[in-house]
């Protein structure tokens, strides 16, 4: 999932104050949809009265919950939608303390770990309203690699080098990897920026080898567990919570052929097709598909072999057909961008290739990230909102 100008009728980057017609249309859904729900029409008395009393309202946790799973459901972008109702939401609206917002983001990744068996998790700060100033967690994932600018090029991800940059110039220290974890940055009104380490054992990672070629394991590649979005704004019933991170578990093709694949990233197609003995001077030769296929089978197989939950494009490709059935038998139409749910590998392999989608986009669900970059970033490098980044499957 990534930015969106709005053209599909998607609200902008952060929407602010409170919105009644939503509001409404929210309430009504919820009680279609959840037998326990209060009665609609006494629900948006109470939201006006609110709005009216002080300039916004509450939701009940219920009521947040249910908004929470239904953008899943909405999530244009994200193929593994299958499983919406099954989204773990954490009620942390009260919290605003950074210490505190860092803690539950780290509690956040302990919990959605689960030991390998990943869980899909939404942890939910409150909105910003006359009594709580802003909060924003100004990461674009909890977990991230950084990307240090040396001489020779980039050491790391080449996406994070600016972020790595102005962290290490508010004073964060590391051992200087391909593969180190960056802090959280939170930025409060009160606080300003601050930095806040993740620990090691919050950060569930896997390292990546392959089943049939030993030297693979040499390339000292590893990935990240958790894909936990962390600066999507989540909009329901007219209210919008601009930090909500939240994750599901990747589809490998995330790690193996954008991650890790893309010139742009880490780049290891050409240094995977030297070692296999492939052509890379011809591109005919088809050198970058069949050095794609071995690290996608390398990240399969690590994952399985760790005992680590990764989805793999061509079943979740039918969960996603799943999904486009059920939602259909609930006469409600299964939007989606066809160049998103397409995966990156073998597309026309799988059945989410062979038809087109509703693209419309819905409430509630998930906003562009507002637009924000470390200051002092390189000025030919782009804003972290303007690009795609891999998403997770959200399953």
């Amino acid at each position: 999932m990534g930015s969106d100008d709005g053209q599909h009728g998607l609200p902008g980057p952060v929407k602010a104050g409170v919105d009644l017609d939503e509001a409404e249309e929210f309430f009504h859904l919820h009680a279609a949809e959840r037998r326990a729900a209060t009665d609609p029409e006494q629900r948006i008395r109470q939201a006006r009265s609110e709005v009216a009393d002080r300039g916004s309202y509450t939701h009940t946790t219920d009521e947040l919950e249910f908004g929470a799973r239904v953008a899943w459901r909405n999530a244009n972008r994200c193929i593994g939608r299958l499983y919406w109702r099954s989204l773990v939401v954490r009620d942390r609206r009260q919290v605003r303390d950074p210490d505190a917002v860092a803690a539950e983001c780290v509690a956040h990744l302990r919990h959605a770990s689960n030991h390998g068996r990943i869980r899909p998790m939404m942890t939910i700060f409150g909105p910003d309203t006359p009594d709580t100033p802003p909060l924003r967690i100004r990461n674009e994932q909890l977990i991230r690699y950084a990307g240090y600018r040396t001489e020779s090029g980039i050491l790391g991800d080449p996406r994070l080098a600016n972020m790595t940059t102005f962290v290490r110039q508010l004073g964060w220290v590391s051992k200087q990897t391909a593969f180190d974890v960056l802090p959280l940055v939170i930025e409060t009104e009160a606080t300003g920026v601050t930095l806040h380490e993740i620990p090691a054992d919050a950060v569930l990672e896997v390292e990546i080898s392959h089943p049939q070629l030993p030297w693979f394991a040499e390339l000292g590649l590893r990935w990240y567990a958790v894909p936990a979005i962390s600066n999507m704004p989540l909009r329901v019933g007219g209210i919008t919570y601009p930090t909500a991170p939240f994750n599901g578990w990747y589809m490998g093709t995330e790690i193996g052929s954008r991650n890790l694949a893309d010139p742009d990233r880490y780049d290891m197609l050409p240094r995977i097709a030297r070692r296999l003995g492939l052509a890379v001077e011809d591109e005919r030769s088809l050198w970058k598909d069949q050095a794609l296929v071995e690290l996608n089978r390398a990240v399969l197989w690590s994952f399985d072999d760790a005992g680590v939950k990764v989805a793999d494009h061509h079943g979740e490709s039918r969960r996603f057909m799943s999904f486009v059935g059920a939602e259909e038998k609930a006469d409600r139409s299964a939007r989606a961008e066809w160049s998103w749910v397409v995966p990156p590998l073998s597309g026309s392999a799988t059945p989410v290739y062979h038809r087109y989608y509703d693209e419309t986009v819905e409430l509630p669900g998930l906003l562009p990230p507002e637009p924000w970059k470390p200051p002092g970033a390189a000025p030919d490098g782009p804003e972290l909102w303007e690009l795609l980044y891999d998403h997770g499957s959200y399953s």
